[in-house]
């Protein structure tokens, strides 16, 4: 379920860690010991107090909702520490396209106005063609 959709979580708190572990742990609708084993394998890493409480925040509740996704659908946990690091590579590339895909078009729309700037309006002239050319039309002149 996204923290859009859980009445518990409309009013967001951000990346701010604010969840004790429990709290994290019923969001999530895992054990506060699984998460404690998520974060030793390296999967979720919970900001700490001065004390050394973990705290979470909401997009580590939505990392621990994913988690719980994919070994629902059968992935170990190191399957699962895979399929987020490829999802983060993949969503950082995404944004790397969109710049560059940016850039592109504001370079195009400064060449079209550069080439707007030098076009120069040509005298509007009628020209008729005649079949052959230029040398058939000089023969029959003569």
């Amino acid at each position: 379920m996204s923290a859009m959709r859980d009445p518990a979580m409309r009013n967001d708190t951000g990346g701010r860690a604010v969840y004790v572990i429990s709290v994290a742990a019923e969001l999530a609708g895992v054990h506060p010991q699984t998460l404690r084993v998520y974060e030793r394998r390296g999967l979720v890493d919970p900001s700490r107090t001065g004390g050394g409480s973990r705290r979470y925040s909401s997009d580590d509740i939505d990392r621990l909702r994913r988690i719980g996704d994919l070994t629902a659908a059968g992935l170990n946990l190191e399957g699962v520490r895979r399929v987020l690091d490829l999802e983060t590579e993949l969503d950082h590339l995404r944004r790397e396209l969109d710049e560059v895909r940016e850039e592109a078009r504001e370079a195009l729309a400064r060449t079209h106005r550069q080439y707007r700037r030098e076009l120069v309006p040509l005298r509007q002239a009628t020209v008729v063609w005649r079949p052959g050319g230029a040398e058939s039309a000089t023969k029959r002149r003569t």
